[in-house]
């Protein structure tokens, strides 16, 4: 069965490859989504797949790349739509 998370990350996370990094992260999982940067510094991203799976995405975000600084994390667990079928950055 697969899920549906959205999630918020804030910090120091933009302009520090983050996006980047986390659409590797989520392409190596095999998950399927989204990730972009908001307007007031956070970054925003929707993934669906496998629990398991998209929650070691979760554990990635609260560390993120090298250069973040994470502060906070806010996810929301969903059922999955099957909506995307592959993982990307949105700008």
């Amino acid at each position: 069965m697969n899920f549906r998370i959205v999630a918020g990350v804030q910090g120091r996370v933009q302009g520090v490859s983050f996006r980047y990094y986390t659409r590797q992260v989520a392409n190596r999982l095999g998950l399927t989504g989204w990730v972009r940067n908001e307007a007031d510094g956070s970054v925003a991203l929707e993934a669906e797949g496998d629990k398991t799976n998209l929650q070691q995405l979760i554990d990635f975000l609260h560390q993120g790349p090298p250069a973040a600084q994470v502060t906070d994390v806010h996810v929301s667990w969903e059922q999955s739509n099957g909506k995307f079928n592959e993982f990307r950055v949105l700008y």
